[in-house]
């Protein structure tokens, strides 16, 4: 087996690459039809996605996606915006605006290839009659802070969106639309990812207000009032637009857990996938991790050494403080601190799209000596974690993990090393 950092290093890389667009697009493709074939997409993987496309399509098309600022691919018929996440803006808004605006007016004998994945919520946002842009923001900043599940977030998203919740479905028929989606959430629940722009809504403008009232956030007025009346509500089940769309899958969180379980079997260790679909309070299910690790290394349950626990999933981070960090790094001091110098166990933690919350990392690493080498720097790993400082954390042992962005995303990847 290589040296524990390669070696998780090694499993990270055969996470992202099972989910390259480059790999998983053409066999998903659908037949062109007689009348136009209009792109559109957002989210952290739409640029590639769209590159893919162009290499692979044979006939015309045109149209355009949206993507995070410096996610972008090289492509020639298919435009590609840059936009911000995870809060959105100005540039995002009107991406959005001008994709409904392509789908607008089409015929039945017309295709609409929509590009989906993780981030498409906050970098195609377009507020309906009566909202701003700012009032999206606010909503969306007091989300990101308050521990809210991603669920619950894009739930609220749906709502206060034109192009979301199933709605950019509506505004495309009769037109036929099939959705290529790289899942990056748990479940892979086809109306949560990118909060579902061609898939109908089965949650209600009522559970909004109700998530609203349980994390405390308090809605501008005009979110309240435009949320009081029936045209907040989404398309739902049944919904005859729906019966012209195709929404196809083409990665997942476990594929990419599973690649990396070939890599630790090709190096004799062996793989322990405790989930695709892990939530929670970062540093709550870090105490979690730890214990199992632990047990694996005492007592050779669930597994003997060497072995990997592998799992993904999503997070959260309920934000007290102002520090910098990522959920990725969160639950890797919130693991340390639970592990306390165990021997044998190295840990990663990372984004599979590169970049950990909004910072330049994917992730950190974790061993044995992480609070050790702390200590000797005069770093108190409770006082970082209390500030939800992480990264300034993990930047000062230079236990940071940097990717660069990936060009995909499936979420968070988690490598628990026992030896």
């Amino acid at each position: 087996m290589d040296e524990p950092r390669q070696f998780l290093l090694r499993a990270l890389k055969a996470a992202i690459d099972a989910a390259l667009p480059a790999q998983r697009v053409k066999a998903f493709l659908p037949e062109p039809r007689a009348g136009r074939t209009i792109v559109i997409g957002a989210g952290k993987a739409a640029a590639s996605m769209a590159a893919a496309v162009e290499e692979h399509w044979v006939g015309p098309l045109s149209g355009l996606v949206v993507t995070r600022y410096g996610h972008r691919a090289r492509t020639h018929r298919i435009e590609v915006i840059e936009a911000s996440h995870p809060t959105p803006d100005g540039a995002g808004e009107a991406a959005a605006r001008r994709m409904m605006d392509l789908v607008a007016g089409l015929g039945s004998d017309d295709l609409v290839l929509c590009l989906i994945s993780g981030g498409g919520s906050a970098l195609a946002s377009l507020p309906p009659p009566g909202l701003s842009l700012a009032d999206n923001v606010s909503i969306n900043k007091a989300l990101l802070r308050s521990g809210a599940s991603i669920a619950e977030m894009n739930a609220v998203r749906k709502h206060l969106s034109l192009d979301k919740g199933g709605r950019l479905a509506v505004a495309a028929a009769p037109a036929q639309v099939v959705s290529l989606i790289i899942s990056d959430v748990p479940g892979d629940d086809l109306s949560v990812i990118a909060s579902g722009p061609t898939v109908a809504d089965p949650t209600t403008r009522e559970q909004v207000e109700d998530i609203l009232r349980r994390y405390r956030i308090g809605a501008p007025p005009a979110v309240a009032d435009f949320l009081s009346r029936p045209e907040a509500e989404t398309p739902k089940p049944g919904h005859p637009a729906f019966c012209r769309v195709t929404n196809r899958l083409i990665a997942t969180p476990q594929m990419s857990l599973e690649a990396a379980a070939q890599i630790a079997r090709d190096h004799g260790v062996e793989p322990i996938l405790l989930g695709d679909a892990i939530e929670g309070e970062a540093r709550e299910a870090a105490k979690v991790f730890a214990g199992i690790a632990k047990s694996a290394r005492r007592y050779g349950a669930p597994a003997r050494a060497p072995c990997v626990l592998l799992s993904g999933g999503e997070t959260t981070v309920t934000v007290r403080n102002g520090g910098r960090g990522g959920r990725n790094a969160e639950f890797q001091l919130g693991l340390a601190i639970a592990l306390d110098g165990a021997p044998g166990i190295w840990a990663l933690a990372a984004d599979t799209d590169g970049i950990d919350g909004s910072e330049d990392n994917a992730g950190a690493f974790v061993g044995p000596d992480t609070l050790l080498r702390a200590r000797a720097l005069d770093r108190s790993a409770q006082a970082y974690l209390d500030a939800n400082d992480t990264y300034s954390f993990f930047e000062k042992l230079g236990d940071l993990v940097v990717t660069g962005p990936t060009l995909t995303n499936v979420n968070d990847f988690r490598a628990i090393l026992v030896v």
